[in-house]
Order: C-alpha cells, then structure tokens, then sequence
C-alpha cells in the first residue's frame, strides 16, 4: 500500500499538549516531555506507512483504528482516502473507551 500523510484533529493537538503537560508535572523536566511527545508524532507519522495496521474499532466508531503507544498510550485514528487522521491520543490509562459510548440514559 501506497503511504498516506498524517494530519491531526485539533483534539489530537490538544490531547498531545496535555501530555506534554502532564509529563512535565510528573517528571519536573520539559526535556524529557518534549522527548516523549516527539516519540508520539513519530509512532504517529509511522502509521502512515501502514494505516491498516492498527486495531480496526468499529465497536467504538466506524473507521476507528487505535495502537498502543510504549506501555503508556494509546493512538486512535482513521483512514481517510487520501490520509490518516489521528483523532485523538489517549494517556496514562484514561478510559478513551468511555469517550466513544453513548450516555447512557438512566431509568426514572
């Protein structure tokens, strides 16, 4: 297969800064947020190489792939016809599940 370019959803973005955040708080070193955001647009870019490769999570959404990310992500994305999107990335063992649910509505 032909290699897509990869853009980002603006929640992707967001989700990416966060993480930045979130490793700058726990590590107290930007140095090593930035490095471990860099290892996420890279893993990121590598699906382009192989956008099928993902898990296929149509439970969740149609189209929706994800692939983990060192032990500690988790990269959701789909394939359009002329590239991948990622559509979010999920850290620290958030429920990105959840997400994808519909409310459920309580009984009265």
């Amino acid at each position: 297969m032909q290699r897509l370019p990869v853009v980002y959803r603006a929640e992707a973005l967001d989700d990416i800064r966060d993480i930045y955040d979130a490793v700058v708080e726990l590590s107290r070193n930007a140095h090593t947020a930035k490095g471990f955001v860099e290892r996420i647009m890279a893993r990121c870019r590598k699906i382009g190489d192989a956008p099928r490769g993902g898990r296929l999570r149509d439970d969740l959404a149609p189209g929706l792939r994800t692939v983990p990310f060192e032990h500690s992500a988790v990269i959701a994305y789909v394939v359009r016809e002329d590239c991948v999107q990622i559509t979010n990335v999920f850290y620290g063992g958030r429920d990105f599940e959840a997400l994808y649910r519909p409310d459920e509505v309580e009984d009265e």
